[in-house]
């Protein structure tokens, strides 16, 4: 005999493999944000120990990030003067800005992600047809790989940065044997930064800020990717149960009406797609700017480092431009991917055998077709819709500030 997959409680049919599957769902997003300390802002199932490790370590990545944001842009406006360098500078620290802003609205959204995280542990828990639990896996499954990605492309393009290049780079090389280089400059009005330990400590402490900087960006990404995709699977049930409407209705089965769960189910799904949205259209909006502007300047790098002939900068550069690249097509990709699923319900009601329906669920399919006429959409703080064509838009526009941006430079 086979072990049943499933249990009632409550009257109700629930997955008892449910622990396994919010588990594999939510993992890598737990794993980014317990180090960062937004995860108890996140999850009630904490304790009062993670939440005080929570404040700690909050307190510990802000102050790191203000390490790197204070006296770079004192560098930048106030001590730099060569139009070229503060160009330079204001890539990587721009970037740690916008991740500071990215980082103070995960925690003031927090409540906002609680709320959706717990709409999909009650999915979990909910569903019943092991097919259905199949489809919710393989979207899991899909949030996980494109995570995965993301990471990938960023710690590796980011950490280069940070690390490689400062000591390979043609630049470095041209310079006095004795200099040792930082990647972020300022510190030199209060602090022999050329000197031991404090050199080994500040250079640390921007590695830190780094990490923390790409740990945002890809927590960012990973609650999008993962509530989204959720959503995705949900619609994908909704279209199986509408498959099947027809066989349950020559069945006749004395269950629960199969008409009326597709409809509470569809409104749970257009519900959580509000809370979605909701909770993230600040952080896209912020990624919306911020890759228009940080794909730009990599671009204006890239063709600096080819005329320098640094092979270190260029193919750091390179890496980084491909990660934002990609990490703001996922973002309108799966807007526009969460529009084209939603709108799929109503499509799929009037492709189904409808006609051998009884007059009134017939009729009640109407509801859904209109509904799916207005799908949700992932916006960036209600201005900008995410789709394919806003990433084309992006792409267009960091091109556009890059003839600009040689203008202004007479590069």
């Amino acid at each position: 005999m086979h072990d049943r997959p499933y249990t009632t409680v409550d009257d109700q049919l629930r997955n008892i493999h449910y622990e396994n599957d919010i588990h594999y769902t939510l993992q890598m997003c737990q794993w980014l944000l317990k180090p960062i300390g937004v995860w108890p802002l996140v999850s009630n199932h904490t304790s009062k120990l993670e939440q005080l490790v929570s404040v700690i370590l909050m307190i510990m990545c802000f102050s790191s990030l203000l390490f790197i944001i204070l006296p770079s842009f004192y560098h930048i406006f106030f001590v730099e003067k060569s139009v070229h360098v503060k160009v330079k500078l204001l890539g990587p620290v721009g970037f740690c800005l916008s991740s500071t802003i990215k980082y103070c609205y995960l925690g003031v959204k927090g409540a906002f992600f609680e709320r959706c995280i717990q709409h999909v542990e009650k999915d979990w828990k909910m569903v019943q047809d092991p097919n259905h639990r199949t489809i919710m896996l393989k979207y899991a499954t899909v949030s996980r790989k494109l995570i995965t990605l993301c990471a990938i492309f960023l710690y590796t393009g980011g950490m280069s940065y940070h690390t490689v290049m400062q000591f390979l780079s043609k630049e470095r090389n041209k310079k006095n044997y004795t200099f040792r280089p930082l990647t972020y400059p300022g510190y030199d009005s209060f602090l022999d930064t050329q000197s031991s330990p404090t050199y080994e400590v500040v250079f640390f402490l921007q590695c830190f800020a780094a990490m923390i900087m790409y740990s945002v960006t890809t927590v960012a990404y990973s609650l999008a990717a993962i509530f989204v995709t959720h959503i995705c699977g949900q619609i994908q049930v909704q279209i199986a149960r509408l498959h099947d409407l027809v066989e349950n209705e020559k069945r006749k089965n004395n269950g629960r009406d199969s008409m009326s769960v597709i409809v509470h189910d569809h409104v749970e799904v257009l519900r959580f797609s509000k809370n979605v949205e909701e909770a993230l259209r600040e952080i896209c909006l912020t990624e919306i700017v911020e890759s228009t502007i940080i794909m730009c300047l990599l671009e204006y790098y890239c063709m600096m480092e080819w005329q320098n002939s640094d092979a270190i900068a260029i193919l750091t550069y390179v890496t980084l431009l491909i990660s934002f690249t990609f990490n703001i097509f996922i973002f309108c990709y799966i807007g526009e991917i969460l529009t084209e699923q939603c709108s799929q319900i109503g499509i799929t009601s009037y492709e189904i055998e409808w006609y051998q329906l009884p007059a009134k669920k017939a009729y009640d399919l109407i509801l859904l077709i209109s509904i799916s006429h207005y799908p949700p959409k992932l916006t960036a703080g209600k201005i900008i819709e995410l789709s394919l064509n806003t990433f084309s838009s992006v792409a267009k526009s960091s091109v556009i500030y890059l003839n600009l941006l040689r203008t202004v430079t007479d590069w």
